[in-house]
């Protein structure tokens, strides 16, 4: 499985590490955020609101250079429009790793 990274955000911020810190403040605070409305909603059976949580968490993942774990997001993001939870373990799994990742930063 592809690790998340600060690739993207060192490219986007350059030399501005008072960007590249605002950049990680804001992740620091959202990810956890935006994990706890996917969970609750998931818990509740409400896909199509689940479905709109992971459309909001693919850019915290493109963000943190995941670029194959987005295309899963998006499938996954397809299939819960259908009321199929396909690719639910694989999209926690990306979920854990970005928490992690975000947690040590």
């Amino acid at each position: 499985m592809e690790q998340p990274n600060l690739n993207y955000i060192n490219e986007l911020s350059g030399d501005n590490l008072e960007f590249k810190n605002k950049i990680i403040g804001i992740l620091k605070k959202e990810l956890p955020e935006e994990i706890i409305v996917y969970d609750g909603e998931f818990k509740k059976g409400n896909y199509l609101l689940v479905a709109q949580s992971v459309h909001k968490l693919k850019h915290k993942i493109s963000i943190l250079g995941l670029e194959k774990s987005y295309y899963i997001a998006e499938e996954y993001e397809n299939n819960l429009k259908k009321n199929s939870t396909d690719l639910n373990a694989d999209f926690e799994n990306i979920l854990k790793s970005m928490e992690e990742f975000v947690d040590h930063l």
